[in-house]
């Protein structure tokens, strides 16, 4: 079994959790599951954590976590609107909205690539694609620009190799993916199913959203569980 959950922001204004509540549910996961990320050996119950876009919470709040309780996440980055450095106080580009982080890239709401080196070689964060502006893949004109445009720019930006594509709003169509396919090992997409493991279902790993979180471990109740095995086996034919 291989569960992955999806993630956007820590204290923010939306799609995100409150620090307090997701330190507890780091702690659950961490007692309860194997984690893992794509190409490591899997064990019985299995959980892939992936955080997208790239804000500037996940390196504040997250990655202090990640060290303290050696976790080990995924980080999906849309590079149009990653920064070099910055000088900008932290408390700006933590303030920023979540609706508002695109049109004040320059206020650094997101990673700069001197923080995204940083939790790359602590070997506790594998950076993934999330193309370059951040747009639907369905019947796009700059199609290999997105896919890939942002793998050459984070493989050179930070010395990794980028084999892991996690699709902007869960969005695609046939074209995408045969061409995704052809540029990266693993896909990751929006769904609440299980994945027998890296494979995926019928190629795209399913995600489970993980923001808004009620308490440490709701998403793990047996109906939830039920629902997402029920979603994998529909999903499967």
């Amino acid at each position: 079994m291989l569960l992955s959950l999806m993630y956007h922001n820590i204290n923010s204004d939306k799609y995100s959790n409150s620090l307090e509540i997701f330190e507890k549910h780091l702690k659950y996961i961490k007692k309860n599951f194997n984690i893992v990320l794509p190409g490591d050996t899997l064990g019985k119950k299995n959980i892939c954590l992936v955080f997208d876009d790239g804000y500037y919470n996940f390196y504040n709040y997250v990655f202090p976590l990640l060290k303290e309780l050696n976790i080990k996440m995924m980080f999906a980055i849309s590079t149009a609107f990653v920064l070099d450095t910055t000088k900008v106080d932290k408390n700006i580009r933590l303030g920023i909205k979540h609706d508002e982080t695109e049109r004040n890239k320059e206020k650094a709401p997101y990673c700069t690539y001197k923080e995204l080196k940083e939790m790359s070689d602590s070997g506790l964060v594998k950076i993934a694609s999330h193309s370059i502006n951040h747009v639907n893949l369905e019947n796009i004109k700059d199609l290999d620009l997105e896919l890939n445009g942002s793998k050459e720019i984070l493989e050179k930006k930070l010395n990794i190799k980028c084999d892991s594509l996690v699709l902007p709003f869960g969005k695609y169509d046939e074209k995408a993916i045969k061409e995704a396919k052809k540029i990266y090992k693993y896909i990751f997409r929006i769904g609440t199913g299980i994945n027998k493991d890296f494979s995926g279902i019928k190629g795209l790993i399913y995600r489970v959203s993980a923001d808004n979180l009620e308490n440490e471990k709701d998403i793990f109740s047996w109906q939830n569980m039920l629902k997402y095995r029920l979603k994998s086996f529909i999903k499967s034919f």
